[in-house]
Parts: C-alpha cells; sequence; structure tokens
C-alpha cells in the first residue's frame, strides 16, 4: 500500500476544517446542524482548486480562518443558510 504524503498547504486545509469542526461544539445544540452543514458546504464547494494553485489556497485559507474567527464569536448563536 502506497501512502502518499500530504503537502503543507493540504495539513493547512485540514487543520482549518478540523478546528471549524472543533469550534461547531461551542455553539449551542439546537443551531449545530447548521454550523455543520455550513462548514462542510464552504469546504465541498472548493474542492475542484487544483493543489497546484497555491495562490488561490493560501487566499480560501485566509478568508476561512477570519470566517472562522467571526462566526465562532460568542455573539453568533446561529447560522442562517441560502
Amino acid at each position: 500500500m502506497v501512502v502518499r504524503r500530504l503537502s503543507g498547504l493540504q495539513k493547512d486545509v485540514l487543520r482549518l476544517y478540523r478546528d471549524c469542526l472543533r469550534a461547531v461544539h461551542k455553539k449551542p445544540e439546537e443551531s449545530r446542524p447548521r454550523f455543520y452543514a455550513f462548514t462542510r458546504r464552504e469546504f465541498e464547494r472548493n474542492l475542484d482548486i487544483k493543489r497546484t494553485d497555491v495562490k488561490a489556497i493560501e487566499y480560501l485559507l485566509r478568508i476561512g480562518r477570519r470566517r472562522m474567527e467571526q462566526y465562532m464569536s460568542p455573539n453568533v448563536r446561529d447560522i442562517g443558510m441560502v
């Protein structure tokens, strides 16, 4: 079995995803499913980005971290999804 090593950017993306999922646990129980769905949808939306497109991945990582900080504020209790 061949084990592929992850690049630094791939590790950063996985770390952000895990951090987002952990942060959802701090939200009220009734709104967690919407936060999970939002997180998953945002990551799935960008699955078609090529691994070699470093600029786009770094940009999306910055946006993702900023959004996570905003949404994980104690004042944000629920998330509306369109």
